[in-house]
């Protein structure tokens, strides 16, 4: 949990503490800006808390301090602190301009290293330093580079001394990292802080997004007219997916993984539902070296992805190689390089650093290990702990054998005496040390630097520069003007742009694949939901009346529930017996077990892992929406299974699914994504249906049982009024199976479900070249055809030896089989091959289809 602050601003005492902590932070004197903000929170006062909370509860619901891939169901370890970092105007003017020094000696380096190597030449830059690195990549070594700006975004992590100089802690060449948390982060804090920008003239964020945009179309070589630009990233499990598919989104480029293109004819093709689309550019999130599985060492990426790059059919926004960068020795050798190729000194120093590759420097660093940080400049494992200052003697020994046996591969780095700023803490206000990202593109024939970032706090006690990029907790960073605010929009029409026709973006084979599955879940899990809600109700009144009839239907309904869900052996099987008795412990198990196939929480689970996949195309609101349920885990014990309070945290899922569906159908555009969204849905809805039907309905019961299991038949299926409105009528079997199978214009009947499927299908796109093409629409009107020939009062006419229904049975059975030939149809023609269903799927539900 983050904790909120207990105290505002106006709180006596606090005020004072503020300028306290302000001038003691070494922020300059208590200046202007840092009164006004004081002052904004005091108008503010206890509805600082109010704001917390919602910030809080934004960023969690935005996915951006929790992901549902993860394995292990923790949270990412930020926190939020709402009080910003501010950069005065002629801190920032400094800054800028370091910050674009910085960028373009970077990319020269870049070139030099993959071309012609003069620094090596002349030695500048020891050949140890670059050859055996990791990121160094010799297959990217042919120095054609036809862009004389290769390195196109760029980061450094700065910290402020407390001599009032700027360090620069880290550069991030290949990755640069929280440009999208920045973003999301600002957004947050107009929403919930709109008070606290007051008087104070803030930079926006869209102009630098927008020359990031203008430098990706400067990219596209081919195809000017219709550029396609992907973003890769490696997947929902990587922990920095949030900001991939958020950036994504704003930026208005499909979110792709390696999986979903293909490299031919030294082209690069995006696998879509609607065929090859050919790629002109890749803003990669991937690790170098996993780029290429054909030339490289790394696992996933692109196969043959570098070839097409040397045969300049597709740009990369950073080169593949570019983490030869990543090496925190370059750091030492800067202040000469930088003089050889822009012929002054660097504007903002680097951290001291000592490369162990130096005899010297090697002595200097194992003599001062308590007091350095040590680093290795490439990844390496299973290194022990070197914070400075704490290092054990065992520690201490470790690290000087390690150093001492391959000291080319170490560095030491100074600890930087940095400022602390006012932040929020639990119930107090405090200073805590920061960092601040700051963010870099190429722009014209130069760079443009964001002008805010990201910062991250410290923890009590912590050490940013040791406890890595996760650590601790994060702000906003304002940039102050001198100038009126101007309306900068991503979108924003200038006078340069073209007025381009609507575009409508391939939608790749896998996320087609996982909006199909997010549809299947969110029906599965609501099915589930709402027959458990029956159950529940007739529990509770065995309970309460002890009626031998209602407990013979509850018994049925129970092993219905097992062969619906498949979560045997459940209420089944000869060991059943003393679990129809005192069903509860089984019902809590078939709630609140996840690591259960087919349980509500596995379902739950899930419908969020597919959605997550999938959410740069999913609506704001109904992505909250997937968030919120994940958190879904009703507190009730055993003895409380038949009580109120489960049914009301069961009903309660009930309605924020069918929110979520709501949200989804008004507020997608009708295009392929949607299409298959409901596909998913109309599909599961009804096999969960006729699973459903046939476990309840086709076998024989006496009039009484019969009539109470139809009833909670037609209310698992939200029918039970319609069907007291259109009938008016005892509960009888043949007007209930012609409601719930044969009336193609209720939305709960299956034949309205095969109806939808029939016309979303013919929406999709198809292939004329794909000799499959058609099977799918084939395949439902046949369904749709042996529905509508069916009387359904001769359905229950014949009743068979083993006390069943036989013609029902017969029509759910043809139609169950059709719906599995459907799914495998839509399969094979359009999505990819992929781990996803394994992941994602109950494995009996699976074998099932």
């Amino acid at each position: 949990m983050i904790s909120e602050p207990e105290t505002a601003i106006s709180t006596p005492g606090v005020a004072d503490s503020y300028r306290a902590i302000v001038n003691a932070a070494g922020a300059g004197d208590f200046s202007e800006h840092w009164q006004r903000l004081q002052q904004n929170l005091e108008k503010m006062g206890l509805r600082v808390h109010t704001r917390f909370r919602e910030a809080q509860r934004l960023l969690r619901e935005n996915g951006a301090i929790h992901n549902v891939f993860d394995q292990s169901n923790n949270t990412r370890a930020w926190q939020f602190d709402p009080l910003p970092l501010i950069f005065s105007v002629a801190e920032w003017g400094h800054l800028d301009q370091a910050l674009v020094q910085r960028a373009q000696l970077f990319n020269l380096i870049l070139r030099d290293i993959y071309g012609p190597r003069k620094l090596i030449e002349n030695r500048l830059l020891p050949p140890e330093l670059v050859f055996p690195h990791s990121g160094f990549l010799y297959p990217c070594a042919d120095g054609n580079f036809p862009e004389p700006q290769q390195l196109n975004l760029y980061s450094a992590t700065v910290a402020k001394g407390t001599d009032g100089n700027f360090w620069v802690v880290d550069d991030h060449v290949n990755q640069p990292f929280g440009a999208g948390y920045s973003l999301e982060t600002r957004v947050i804090m107009t929403r919930s802080f709109p008070q606290l920008f007051e008087g104070l003239r803030v930079h926006r964020l869209a102009q630098f997004f927008r020359a990031v945009r203008q430098r990706f179309g400067q990219l596209v070589r081919h195809n000017q007219d219709d550029p396609r630009i992907v973003v890769l990233t490696a997947g929902p499990t990587h922990p920095d997916y949030f900001e991939h598919a958020y950036l994504a989104s704003y930026l208005g480029y499909p979110l792709v993984q390696g999986g979903d293109l293909v490299v031919r004819d030294s082209c690069v093709w995006l696998k879509s539902v609607d065929g090859l689309r050919q790629v002109d550019v890749i803003f990669s999130r991937l690790a170098d070296d996993a780029s290429d599985p054909l030339e490289l060492l790394g696992h996933g990426g692109v196969p043959g992805l570098l070839q097409a790059v040397r045969r300049g059919n597709v740009a990369m926004v950073n080169p593949i190689g570019s983490s030869v960068l990543a090496n925190p020795a370059l750091k030492a050798f800067l202040p000469g390089i930088c003089r050889y190729f822009l012929g002054t000194d660097l504007k903002m120093p680097s951290i001291a650093t000592w490369w162990c590759g130096q005899p010297r420097e090697c002595k200097y660093v194992l003599e001062n290990l308590d007091r350095l940080i040590i680093k290795p400049i490439q990844p390496l494992a299973h290194l022990p702990k070197a914070t400075p200052g704490r290092m054990t003697d065992i520690e201490r020994k470790r690290w000087s054998e390690l150093i001492s046996a391959n000291p080319r591969l170490f560095v030491g780095q100074e600890q930087v005496d940095y400022v602390a700023f006012p932040s929020f803490e639990g119930k107090k206000l405090v200073t805590r040390q920061s960092l601040v990202s700051l963010y870099v593109t190429a722009y014209n024939d130069s760079y443009l630097v964001m002008q805010g970032g990201l910062s991250r706090v410290a923890s009590a006690g912590d050490n940013l520069l040791v406890a890595g990029q996760r650590a601790g907790s994060i702000k906003d960073t304002w940039v102050l003007t001198l100038e009126p605010h101007q309306q900068v929009n991503l979108w924003l029409r200038s006078a340069t742009d073209v007025a381009l026709s609507p575009h409508f973006a391939p939608l790749p084979s896998r996320a087609a694949e996982n909006l199909f599955w997010a549809g299947r879940y969110a029906e599965r899990t609501e099915q589930t939901a709402r027959l458990l809600r029956s159950v529940l109700v007739k529990l509770r009144e065995v309970r309460e009346f002890g009626d031998p009839d209602d407990r013979i239907s509850l018994n049925h309904l129970l092993q219905a529930l097992t062969h619906v869900t498949l979560t045997y052996p459940g209420f089944t099987g000869k060991d059943a017996q003393p679990k129809l008795d005192d069903p509860r412990s089984e019902l809590l198990s078939l709630i609140r077990d996840i690591d259960r196939p087919g349980s509500l929480r596995s379902s739950l689970r899930s419908l969020g892992r597919s959605a997550v996949a999938v959410r740069d195309l999913l609506p704001e609101d109904a992505w909250r929406m997937v968030d919120q349920m994940q958190s879904w885990n009703p507190r009730v014990g055993r003895a409380l299974i038949g009580s109120g309070r489960m049914y009301d945290s069961v009903q309660q899922l009930v309605l924020q699914l069918s929110a979520f569906s709501g949200l989804a159908y008004e507020n997608m555009a009708r295009e392929t994504a949607w299409q298959l969204l409901n596909i998913g849905r109309r599909l599961e809805r009804a096999l969960n249906l006729i699973d459903l039907l046939n476990e309840t309905l086709v076998p024989c019961y006496d009039s009484a049982t019969e009539a109470r299991i139809m009833e909670t038949v037609l209310a698992s299926c939200n029918s039970l009024v319609v069907f007291r409105r259109r009938y008016r009528s005892f509960m009888q079997l043949s007007p209930i199976l012609e409601l719930l199978l044969l009336d193609e214009n209720y939305p709960r009947a299956l034949a309205c479900q095969m109806r939808q499927l029939k016309k979303h299908i013919s929406e999709l796109p198809h292939e004329a070249n794909i000799p499959a093409v058609g099977q799918d629409e084939a395949i439902i009107s046949a369904a749709m055809e042996q529905l509508l020939a069916t009387d359904h009062k001769a359905l229950t006419r014949q009743i068979s030896d083993s006390g069943t229904y036989p013609l029902l049975e017969a029509l759910l059975a043809d139609q169950k089989k059709r719906l599995q030939q459907l799914s495998d149809s839509l399969t094979q023609l359009y999505f990819s091959p992929t781990l996803a269903l394994q992941q994602f799927g109950s494995p009996l539900r699976e074998l099932a289809l």
